[in-house]
């Protein structure tokens, strides 16, 4: 029988005091922030508020050398209002926490572009809505691939790096009316002197939607080449084997009815041709497999991220890719919209000595 009564303050003394979303946005919070964030920091938060959610091992490869620097500078982030986080329910284990732009991270990008917080078109329910959108895996599953070719340019590959990387809401409002991308990436590879590009549209399979709607995403693209003059790579990716047999009879079946197959090139890969002993495995390994109208292709030859382009020898090199305003469409669309933020660098800014010293990398 319970005689004494526990207080419910006495339960949450353990946890540290947070600041509310007003005070996270007032003149003397901002000013704290202005003699603690790092310029990696302020690239953490462009990154939350252009992809919407990172788990914190996303973070941790794609900006920190361990996991224990991130955990403590996330932490302050968090401590901070600059970043919010949630759990999502796991059934067995525990899911990673998962992060996303809070009110005071939404101030600091917005005063840095000269804009309110309202212009960014920032709120913070809205943001904290993704933890229970049933795109959640989707969108972790898209900002896990790319942030795990971040991984592989800081921590074991030199001369490889990703210079561009759109999420699927910048790629709506570029290419919306024709199809819309998962995401659009571009990765570089310098050698002796050689430098190489390759682009390409990202779909990301979760193994959810039937293989007949996943065929009939390369029409879009077909028009989508025929509107630019522009033929760009079309990367599916898939969570097995199986799962990708079955999505190459449905591609093929398409990709042979369209009027120019060679204006939508096509390459497959699934999750589990990953090395597991790799220490960063990465989708830049040699899993991908061109798509041929032939029905005996399955068996490769698969090719890594930088020679894909190889599989194409018709396929133009990628132009400078330069900022979202090099072409007309793109300019209209960001001059009619000014609380579009231009996409975050792919990679993080180099580390300073004082910051080494400091321990903030």
């Amino acid at each position: 029988m319970i005689t004494t009564t526990t207080r419910q303050h006495t339960l949450r003394g353990h946890l540290p005091g947070g600041h509310s979303a007003r005070a996270a946005s007032s003149v003397e919070h901002q000013a704290m922030l202005a003699s603690r964030l790092t310029a990696r920091d302020k690239w953490i938060l462009a990154l939350l508020h252009e992809h919407r959610v990172l788990t914190s091992f996303q973070i941790q490869d794609a900006a920190f050398p361990s996991g224990r620097s991130a955990r403590q500078r996330i932490r302050d982030l968090y401590l901070w209002r600059a970043v919010s986080r949630f759990q999502p329910f796991q059934q067995l284990g525990s899911a990673p926490m998962h992060y996303v732009l809070g009110p005071a991270g939404a101030a600091v990008l917005a005063a840095e572009h000269g804009l309110e917080v309202k212009d960014l078109g920032y709120r913070h329910d809205r943001a904290m809505a993704i933890a229970h959108n049933q795109r959640l895996a989707h969108t972790v599953g898209v900002n896990d691939f790319f942030t795990s070719l971040i991984a592989r340019t800081r921590n074991s590959q030199p001369g490889e790096v990703l210079v561009a990387w759109w999420s699927e809401a910048r790629c709506a409002r570029h290419f919306g009316d024709l199809v819309i991308p998962d995401g659009y990436g571009r990765w570089r590879t310098s050698h002796r002197g050689a430098i190489r590009d390759v682009e390409w549209f990202l779909e990301f399979d979760t193994g959810t939607e039937s293989l007949t709607k996943v065929g009939r995403k390369l029409t879009g693209y077909a028009r989508l080449a025929e509107s630019t003059g522009i033929a760009t790579p079309v990367l599916v990716w898939l969570p097995t084997t199986r799962r990708e047999a079955g999505a190459r009879t449905a591609l093929t079946r398409v990709h042979a009815g369209l009027d120019d197959p060679r204006a939508v090139p096509v390459a497959t890969a699934a999750a589990d041709l990953l090395d597991p002993a790799s220490p960063h495995p990465s989708p830049a390994e040699a899993i991908w497999l061109p798509l041929t109208s032939a029905r005996h292709d399955r068996a490769g030859p698969r090719y890594n991220l930088t020679d894909l382009a190889d599989a194409w020898p018709s396929l133009a090199p990628p132009t400078d890719p330069g900022s979202e305003d090099s072409d007309g469409e793109a300019g209209d669309a960001a001059a009619a919209s000014p609380y579009r933020l231009p996409p975050p660098s792919p990679t993080p800014p180099q580390a300073t000595p004082n910051r080494v010293a400091r321990g903030e990398h």
